[in-house]
């Protein structure tokens, strides 16, 4: 497999590590970005990125970033927060009169960012086409009772958190919530990230699909099952209500949208370049990264159904569980994105870390590649 791209000659085992990757008969293709106190020390790139398999992966390819995308929506609202223009302990009805239904009245920006306001699924089953009917999303959801009592324990929004976040961006900034992401945070960084992607774009972005026969680990198996079997459960509500939302990451539709959830399209560099932002501080300040950073929820996920631990929008290292540590150190705090893709920022060490696939794994957390690359990072870094 030819490896594209560079790297400074200390993380040459990190190129090692990434050319392994394609061992595996079934990766198609990724790439990995490093930086290190803004300096990219790793930037590279291999495989195929379309259907067949016969098109290269290029330096300029981008891929479906999945949840990997809500960080990027959290600072977006948190530079809201500085600007007086949202507030973190405002119940979201002040701005959104609608939402105050169902029990609703008093939940927080700071509850739907860190997963605590019981959101994370519909009840009511909604027509595969409402995924792309903003209106008809976010009213749903504003009329939605929350599945527990707010601020008690918490569960992901995977998909929700779009409509839910992306409402108040749209409301707070007035532009719509993907062109206040990218006008906000990707653009002043120059950084290559779209929420909502041109159609001149669509020949960059790189097609995705599952890798076969790897069923992954104890957690992937429960969210399967309750997935298969549990129709009514907030976990299987939250993957397949709308049902288009696990089969839409390759349809135009699904590209051209504004979701920023999940359909974020960027490429190992906007996400390394997007922590490096926050780590230097040009994307907030550094009070506001610290409420961003530090620790709102922690424990059994009732979506997820294994342990996780968030900050504002962001997911925050667990050190002692394979399945929801990055690797580095235990202040690093990032997003995983669905399948394998993952950018996170260690303070610790001063880096920012972007690893993008279109080979999706079956993990619910961190994706083994991932954590393998970052090991051999870790101890170039010694």
């Amino acid at each position: 497999m030819q490896i594209q791209g560079h790297f400074q000659l200390e993380f040459e085992a990190v190129r090692e590590a990434f050319a392994a990757l394609f061992d595996d008969p079934q990766e198609r293709g990724a790439a990995l970005c490093i930086q290190i106190g803004g300096e990219t020390v790793v930037d590279l790139w291999a495989g195929t990125a379309d259907q067949q398999g016969s098109e290269a992966w290029h330096s300029d390819t981008i891929a479906n970033l999945f949840s990997c995308t809500k960080p990027f929506a959290a600072v977006t609202a948190l530079q809201l927060v500085d600007e007086g223009k949202l507030r973190l302990d405002e119940p979201v009805a002040r701005l959104w009169p609608e939402f105050a239904a169902a029990g609703k009245e008093h939940i927080t920006l700071r509850q739907l960012l860190c997963h605590q306001a019981g959101l994370p699924a519909l009840r009511q089953v909604l027509p595969a086409e409402a995924l792309y009917q903003w209106d008809t999303m976010t009213a749903a959801l504003a009329a939605e009772a929350p599945w527990w009592t707010p601020g008690q324990g918490h569960g992901y929004a995977a998909i929700t958190y779009g409509w839910l976040i992306g409402e108040l961006l749209r409301r707070a900034d007035g532009r719509q919530p993907g062109d206040a992401i990218v006008g906000r945070v990707a653009r002043p960084l120059g950084l290559d990230f779209h929420v909502g992607l041109a159609d001149e774009q669509f020949h960059r972005v790189a097609h995705i699909a599952r890798g076969k026969g790897n069923l992954g680990d104890a957690a992937a198996q429960r969210l399967l099952q309750a997935t298969l079997r549990e129709p009514d459960s907030i976990t299987c509500k939250a993957f397949t209500n709308p049902p288009s939302i696990l089969t839409s990451t390759n349809k135009p539709e699904w590209r051209r949208f504004q979701q920023p959830a999940a359909n974020g399209h960027g490429n190992a560099r906007s996400l390394a370049g997007f922590y490096s932002g926050l780590l230097d501080g040009s994307l907030l300040e550094a009070e506001l990264l610290g409420e961003m950073t530090r620790e709102h929820s922690l424990g059994e996920d009732k979506t997820l159904l294994t342990s996780t631990r968030f900050g504002l929008g962001c997911m925050l290292d667990q050190p002692g569980l394979v399945n929801a540590t990055y690797g580095l150190g235990p202040r690093a705090f990032g997003h995983p994105g669905a399948g394998g893709s993952v950018g996170f920022a260690d303070p610790d060490y001063d880096v920012a870390f972007g690893f993008v696939t279109n080979t999706l794994g079956p993990y619910v957390l961190m994706d083994p590649r991932a954590q393998r690359l970052v090991a051999i990072l870790r101890e170039a870094l010694q």
